[in-house]
């Protein structure tokens, strides 16, 4: 189970609508004319509308700055259409010479150590972020570069709100609650939930574990060996306490059970209701329909016990990478195009075709200055040492399908929180099975 938000660039591109369409750059990076000596590559990636209008955005500057090779697209589905398409040219060597795809525990199922070029050698590898590349890494090998900002797994909340009622932003959760009971006095829903999309209702839970790995450091290898579980662990079980605290104290919207997204966006934006725990890939919506939330709407890292290891929980952008199958000149030139992702010049291309869901996992890339200052809020937690941590899923592979279902019950009071934790254990042996890890 991949925690995504599903609002961002759901149209595909109509010239490059059918799948592994080859969709050329125009005449980016052609030097034929000029007489000199010239390459063409092929980069792969997602269909979404987003995807394209960076990918040809990161074409088009690229090309500008070597016009000795030419780059064309093609794309590729999302979910497990998409998976299975990397995994089958992967292992039929019919890969494009660059493509991009996830991360963390995906990364590692295409068998990257087999499958992809390491660029550990490259001179731009020291410029990463620490916290990407160990989700790119394979043995002691880095093998992929970010296309993208993080985006953080966070409360959103109205800063008019917290202005017009004297809050401060919490660092624990006990002064979470208590901004939520004055606000609820103030007659403002506290927490927004969204559970008509079943997704969103994971937050406490999922960007909980910067706490959980701030208290129990090696809880991702023994959660992966089966040495611990969400039920018994006294760290991890607090993120289905608080979802059912959260709806036994009534903070929650009155119509949480049906809301969707939108609902939740415009409650946030329009200051009826104080926060939204969610991922930042959906400020950009928000903003776009609702331009003063780009002022208007705030970040915090969800509070846990303890206020000095408050910290961010974040989810790494996608990567790039280069195939074995890419040989020669052609190599040469993959390398030159990651090379220039993970550049600041990489930074500006993606930055203008969009903006970002949150600061950039390379060094010396800033984000653009009128980013939303929900955006804004994340980067003093990726500056600050310990300030953030990677996701569960990306230095784990244990997860299970049934995690937002299971936390729509225990938000609706369906389910206690211990007896959610109990059968999401359950729920993810299943998984862990059967993927033949040891221990299960």
């Amino acid at each position: 189970m991949r925690f995504r938000p599903r609002t961002r660039g759901l149209a595909v591109a109509a010239a490059c609508s059918l799948v592994l369409t080859a969709c050329s750059a125009g005449s980016l990076g052609s030097s034929d004319d000029a007489g000199g000596s010239s390459v063409s590559i092929t980069y792969l990636t997602g269909n979404q509308e987003q995807d394209l209008k960076e990918a040809n955005q990161l074409v088009k500057d690229f090309t500008a700055k070597n016009p000795g090779i030419t780059v064309k697209l093609e794309s590729r589905p999302a979910g497990s259409e998409g998976d299975n398409i990397i995994k089958t040219r992967l292992s039929t060597g019919d890969m494009t010479d660059v493509f991009g795809y996830n991360t963390g525990s995906l990364f590692q199922a295409i068998a990257p150590q087999k499958n992809l070029v390491p660029i550990g050698d490259q001179p731009y590898i020291g410029d990463l972020d620490d916290n990407f590349k160990k989700t790119v890494t394979a043995g002691d090998q880095v093998y992929g570069v970010p296309s993208g900002g993080f985006m953080g797994g966070a409360v959103l909340y109205n800063i008019p709100v917290y202005t017009r009622l004297g809050l401060k932003v919490p660092t624990t959760w006990a002064e979470f609650m208590a901004n939520n009971a004055k606000i609820k006095a103030a007659g403002i829903a506290p927490v927004i939930q969204t559970y008509g999309e079943t997704w969103t209702s994971q937050l406490f839970v999922l960007g909980d574990f910067h706490n959980v790995a701030a208290a129990e450091p090696d809880f991702a290898d023994k959660y992966t060996k089966n040495q611990v579980k969400y039920a018994t662990s006294p760290t991890a079980v607090k993120g289905f306490e608080h979802t059912q605290q959260v709806h036994d104290q009534s903070y929650e919207n009155k119509d949480f059970a049906s809301a969707k997204l939108p609902d939740g966006l415009r409650m946030l934006a329009q200051g009826k209701g104080a926060h939204y725990p969610i991922l930042t890939g959906v400020v950009n919506d928000m903003v776009a329909t609702y331009p003063n939330a780009a002022k208007d709407v705030g970040l915090f890292a969800l509070p846990g016990d303890d206020a000095s290891t408050n910290g961010l929980t974040v989810w790494t952008p996608g990567g790039v990478y280069i195939p074995t199958s890419t040989t020669g000149d052609k190599l040469d030139a993959a390398k030159k195009f990651l090379a220039f992702i993970a550049s600041p010049d990489g930074c500006k291309s993606l930055a203008s075709a969009g903006v970002p869901t949150g600061p950039y996992a390379v060094k010396g890339c800033e984000l653009p200055t009128d980013v939303p200052r929900a955006i804004k809020d994340m980067q003093p937690y990726l500056d600050k040492s310990g300030g953030s941590s990677l996701a569960l899923e990306f230095v784990s592979p244990v997860k299970g399908p049934s995690l937002e279902q299971i936390t729509v019950e225990v938000g609706s009071g369906i389910r206690k929180a211990k007896d959610g934790a109990d059968r999401y254990d359950e729920d993810v042996k299943k998984q862990a099975q059967q993927l033949g890890l040891a221990g299960w």
